[in-house]
């Protein structure tokens, strides 16, 4: 997938069949909108981070992950608005004139019921349709047994623990990404090392406790993807006495290299349990080795069903 700033394309290189939207964790209603589209036209950063940066939500992913979760839908390229204190004064017309008339060359746009656009988010679907320079796609919103699809629903899962049931909403896996940091170097001591993710507090982490993840680092020398099972702890480590705050720390099971540096990219399956403390260091270990055992039985499983899809 082609990836573009909105200034450097080529005013009338069109036709494009664009969708449009801030698609924040490519749901299942983001995808539904995107169908069909050979572009999506979307807006770094979130809109509201501009306009309203108190009511700006944590967003489900950075910006990269969206960029991947986009190009996996087969979309041959995306146009990023850099959005900023001038462009949130453009008008519903304007916007429409000017960008998706005159740069991209629209014939097809296709939105969500409730997206809108332009200054004081005036511009609507009805405003869309109005022009017949271009055909209008007016996507519904999606329900997965009966609850909306929405960015915010699955925040609220996500920052509750209930990975799988966001998974359902998401159409995939939880991402979360991060560079592998320096930590207190206790779980390689433990016989279980871990690699270390700080989380960005712009982005939603999941709650507290353990889980089942696939772990993605970037691909090896010979271009092959390297993926692993893991054990994922998200917490403050309340059996030691740190100091540290939150962090995400990923058991990579079957794996000893040093990755420090290196972006990690976790795919949540499930959750295993609440964090908790213990009494001594034998039974977190116990507990801990347990936990990788039940994750790499989630991870084993889920790799069967994908095989037998």
């Amino acid at each position: 997938m082609k990836a573009v700033s909105l200034p450097d394309v080529e005013p009338g290189s069109g036709p494009r069949k664009v969708a449009i939207g801030t698609f924040d964790g490519v749901h299942r209603g983001h995808q539904a909108v995107i169908r069909g589209s050979d572009t999506v036209l979307t807006f770094d950063p979130h809109p509201l981070a501009v306009i309203h940066p108190q009511a700006t939500p944590k967003l489900i992913s950075p910006f990269r992950v969206k960029r991947d979760l986009i190009a996996a839908l087969g979309v041959a390229e995306l146009v990023i608005i850099p959005f900023d204190g001038g462009f949130s004064e453009q008008s519903a017309e304007e916007f429409i004139r000017d960008i998706l008339i005159a740069s991209l060359g629209a014939v097809r746009v296709s939105v969500g019921e409730n997206f809108r656009f332009g200054k004081g988010a005036r511009g609507t679907a009805e405003l869309l349709r109005s022009h017949g320079e271009f055909e209008t796609n007016v996507v519904k919103l999606v329900e997965v047994e009966g609850e909306t699809v929405s960015s915010s629903h699955i925040r609220g899962l996500i920052a509750a623990g209930e990975v799988r049931e966001a998974a359902e909403f998401l159409g995939a896996p939880f991402l979360f990404e991060g560079e592998v940091m320096h930590g207190d170097k206790r779980g390689r001591t433990l016989g279980i090392p871990t690699a270390n993710l700080v989380p960005d507090d712009a982005y939603v982490c999941p709650g507290h406790g353990v889980y089942a993840a696939w772990a993605h680092l970037p691909p090896g020398a010979d271009g092959a993807p390297r993926v692993y099972p893991a054990a994922v702890n998200v917490g403050v480590r309340p059996t030691f006495v740190t100091g540290r705050g939150l962090l995400v720390e990923a058991h990579l099971i079957g794996f000893d290299e040093d990755i420090y540096g290196e972006m990690l990219r976790l795919a949540f399956l499930a959750r295993l349990r609440g964090e908790k403390r213990f009494d001594s260091v034998d039974d977190l270990v116990a507990q801990m080795q347990a936990d990788v055992e039940e994750a790499s039985a989630i991870c084993e499983a889920a790799a069967e069903a994908a095989r037998s899809a």
